[in-house]
């Protein structure tokens, strides 16, 4: 199963973090999926970073590598059919960077890793 990543589920990943439930470390654990994180969530930590909403240590490159290098993760550019999704979804979200991660998840026929309820709205496939 391909699974996207919500970024406050990335940042938990990473941080070992009990808000992530057990049973969502067992999905992105299981080698049988493949485990998606976005530029999109990238940007949104840039910018949260920026505002002094978001810190950690280290550069952006750096999360993204480690991210690759000992998760096995995959990166998922932002791509011209994910911009041409997104003028394409219906306005229950008002956040911008989910609603990109949204148009990618249902581009990528990949299901969500979010605790997000307001992905509900759409069609893509939601685990928590």
């Amino acid at each position: 199963m391909r699974l996207l990543l919500d970024t406050h589920v990335l940042l938990w990943w990473q941080a070992d973090d009990p808000r992530l439930p057990r049973r969502m470390d067992r999905l992105i654990l299981d080698p049988a999926n493949e485990i998606f994180f976005s530029s999109v969530s990238l940007w949104e930590m840039a910018i949260k970073r920026s505002l002094g909403k978001l810190a950690f240590t280290g550069t952006l490159s750096g999360f993204a590598d480690k991210i690759r290098t000992n998760q096995g993760f995959l990166h998922l550019p932002l791509e011209v059919p994910h911009l041409e999704r997104l003028e394409s979804l219906p306005h229950h979200h008002r956040d911008p960077f989910d609603r990109l991660l949204i148009a990618q998840a249902i581009e990528l026929k990949a299901a969500a890793i979010t605790n997000d309820p307001a992905w509900k709205g759409y069609r893509v496939s939601r685990r928590w």
